[in-house]
């Protein structure tokens, strides 16, 4: 049995000057940040790493706030390729608790500092007193390079891919592409963690800092999400650019919903979910017709599945039974993440990984870690990917997946 002290009080300052002030005294640092809601934990040091959170006990002081860990997974745990030498870095543990975490939900904002003894007052003060004292965060530019990946080797595994499919072995597979980048000058997590949250990318942004090495992007992809019994994923997959202006935009948008190619591939991902959630939720809601979700450099389609979860289900219950999807897989998922495995020439680490936070009373929240790269302060690798299925094109899909990584790329300025 696991005793977790707990002590949150609330903080009359910004979450993310607090966590860069802060984060100077910490190698582990953990981000999970909605840009758009009041969804936003940012966690500094590790108290504890477990396995399962069943068994655990929390006392909590002041507000009533339970302990919040945070999970970062591999995308395909069980391959048996090496990962490149930064993902090899990251240990493999499943929930892990921070020290300190800077908390902004619909309650307002937070300090929760945790411990396995009983929470030494002075501690909260110091940090109370540091995250006020905060200056105001300000955003560096850091120019890189970037080294391209072959066009004729994505060919060729895009004739992997359709060969698969026209055998019937899948009806969708999702292929990646990762370009190394090295940085004219050293940089930091905090760095990237700044022009993420404070640039253009929309969505949700992550961070896992282990040691030297970091891994962070911002996805706009929603694993799943509960509060109580209530549950909450999406459908993301189907893709344009977003276009030069407003106009452009409209037209691209409504040719995504109008295409047949992008509407198939979206339907996999929007049954694979309807059927997950039918064992194990009731007064499961998913839309005939996907929306669009327009981000800064392309658009998609969305459709969002709700419902309520069975008694007894818990959140990484949920997470096991939904990642990977086929909009990061393929269909069937298993087939899918074998061909994958075959064709990839790399092991993707937490690229497409399940990222998110989980509190003590079992609710939280995970995404699926697009548009994200790895990285050492000096160089590392970023990546991103697309669809296929019959009648995909190997340019267009080359071309959509460039204009993908601009989102992890504008975390080193715009």
């Amino acid at each position: 049995m696991t005793k977790i002290h707990s002590l949150t009080v609330s903080l009359d300052a910004d979450i993310v000057d607090a966590f860069c002030s802060l984060q100077k005294g910490f190698t582990d640092q953990f981000v999970y940040y909605d840009k758009a809601r009041p969804v936003r934990y940012m966690g500094l040091g590790r108290c504890i790493a477990m396995g399962s959170l069943e068994g655990v006990e929390w006392e909590c002081a002041e507000v009533d706030q339970p302990p919040v860990f945070f999970s970062f997974n591999r995308f395909d745990a069980e391959n048996p390729a090496p990962a490149d030498e930064l993902f090899s870095s990251f240990p493999r543990l499943r929930f892990m608790l921070p020290e300190i975490v800077l908390i902004e939900n619909e309650r307002g904002c937070m300090l929760q500092v945790n411990s396995l003894g009983p929470v030494y007052p002075g501690r909260v003060e110091r940090f109370m007193r540091a995250s006020l004292a905060a200056p105001e965060r300000k955003r560096e530019l850091i120019p890189y390079t970037l080294e391209q990946d072959s066009r004729e080797e994505w060919h060729g595994a895009m004739g992997q891919a359709l060969a698969a499919i026209e055998e019937g072995r899948v009806r969708k597979v999702v292929l990646s592409r990762r370009q190394k980048l090295t940085a004219a000058h050293p940089f930091s997590s905090k760095d990237l963690l700044v022009n993420l949250i404070d640039g253009s990318a929309r969505g949700t942004v992550i961070l896992y800092r282990y040691a030297d090495v970091f891994f962070c992007g911002c996805t706009p992809e929603l694993l799943v999400r509960k509060r109580g019994q209530e549950l909450e994923s999406m459908c993301l997959a189907g893709t344009c650019p977003a276009g030069a202006n407003e106009a452009e935009r409209a037209a691209l948008a409504e040719g995504l919903m109008n295409d047949a190619k992008n509407r198939a591939e979206h339907e996999h991902v929007v049954q694979f979910i309807r059927d997950v959630f039918a064992r194990t939720c009731y007064d499961v809601e998913v839309p005939a017709e996907p929306e669009i979700m327009s981000l800064a450099h392309v658009q998609h389609l969305h459709t969002p599945a709700r419902a309520k979860v069975l008694e007894g289900v818990n959140l990484w219950d949920m997470v096991g039974d939904l990642h990977p999807t086929p909009a990061t897989a393929g269909t069937p998922v298993g087939e899918a993440k074998m061909l994958i495995r075959r064709i990839e020439k790399y092991n993707r680490g937490f690229y497409v990984g399940a990222a998110g936070f989980v509190d003590a009373s079992g609710d939280g929240e995970f995404a699926v870690a697009l548009r994200t790269g790895v990285f050492d302060g000096e160089m590392g690798w970023v990546y991103a990917g697309c669809g296929i299925v019959a009648g995909s094109d190997a340019d267009a899909e080359f071309d959509e997946i460039d204009l993908k990584l601009k989102t992890v790329l504008s975390a080193f300025g715009e």
